[in-house]
């Protein structure tokens, strides 16, 4: 007797935030203040709160530690009952949250859960969160955080566990490398890459258009930094790239324009992993050994040790 699948744990809005680790604390919370253009707005001897111009109260938590990482991930849940209801789902799934549920004693406020996910990620649930005061959008400066590429070594049960638990839908496949995990109509806030071990890829950051990513690459430019691998646009949701290394040596993006996906008519893609469908304007060119290192990670959160010949060209991603 077959039993009917078991409902995801919450309905996912959207990524709210993500924490950071890192031992160059004043270091990354400068540079991604004065150069990336988050705003601060709390901040302590060991942790730091920086928003964009979106709704959210934070973007991005930057948390002093020994080692280099993602502290957690944080998801858009609508109401405290939903949270209640998420705990039930998950302790009937054998998982038990590691805080909550209940009011969440953090800057930003809101009533939540976490848990770890197949990997041992940190993963919170949150609703009711903090408002925040509007902040003008003319800037060339992100609105928050769109997406978090994790590295993992088993994609499959990866994917098969935010789909089952957070109830994702995959968007698309780059070959049988990436996946491609949406909770909204964005093409995806989660991609899973295959990898050695777990570790945190990139985090990106939603630039209001195409003219908002361009004149931030100026704005970055005028710091004196330049991208490691773009400007361009990538074929599985047909966002715009630009990657740079933080102050931690962690990959951070800036993108703009990713693909809309209507439920009904959506039909998943296997894509190619060739040059022309990683960059569809062939303006970037291939990805260098340096950020390909950096976007790799290390299993135990020690700093990347660059390649011998990290200033030669790298193979196509």
């Amino acid at each position: 007797m077959t039993h009917p699948p078991r409902p995801p744990i919450a309905h996912l809005r959207a990524l709210r935030s993500v924490e950071l680790l890192t031992p160059h604390f004043t270091e990354a919370t400068d540079f991604y203040e004065e150069a990336w253009g988050l705003e601060v707005v709390e901040a302590e001897h060991s942790a730091s709160w920086l928003r964009g111009t979106g709704e959210e109260h934070h973007a991005l938590q930057l948390t002093r530690a020994d080692r280099i990482g993602l502290g957690r991930l944080v998801f858009a849940v609508a109401t405290p009952a939903e949270i209640d209801e998420a705990a039930r789902r998950l302790e009937a799934r054998g998982i038990t949250p590691v805080t909550g549920p209940g009011p969440l004693e953090q800057v930003g406020g809101g009533y939540g859960l976490r848990f770890h996910d197949i990997d041992g990620r940190l993963i919170e649930l949150s609703a009711d969160t903090w408002a925040v005061a509007p902040r003008g959008r003319d800037g060339a400066v992100p609105v928050g955080v769109t997406h978090a590429v994790l590295n993992t070594p088993d994609i499959d049960a990866s994917v098969a566990f935010y789909q089952d638990v957070l109830g994702m839908r995959v968007s698309d496949w780059s070959e049988h490398r990436m996946a491609f995990l949406r909770c909204n109509t964005d093409h995806h806030c989660i991609a899973f890459n295959q990898a050695a071990w777990v570790s945190l890829n990139h985090v990106a950051y939603e630039m209001g258009s195409v003219d908002h990513f361009m004149r931030g690459l100026g704005r970055l430019r005028h710091h004196g930094i330049t991208p490691e691998w773009g400007p361009g646009r990538h074929g599985p949701g047909n966002n715009t790239f630009s990657y740079f290394t933080d102050p931690t040596g962690l990959v951070c993006e800036y993108t703009s324009e990713v693909a809309q996906v209507v439920e009904d008519t959506w039909i998943c893609k296997v894509w190619r992993r060739t040059p022309e469908l990683s960059d569809l304007w062939g303006t970037a060119g291939p990805p260098s050994r340096l950020i390909r290192a950096h976007m790799a990670g290390t299993p135990d959160g020690s700093p990347v040790v660059p390649p011998l010949d990290a200033d030669a060209e790298g193979v196509p991603a």
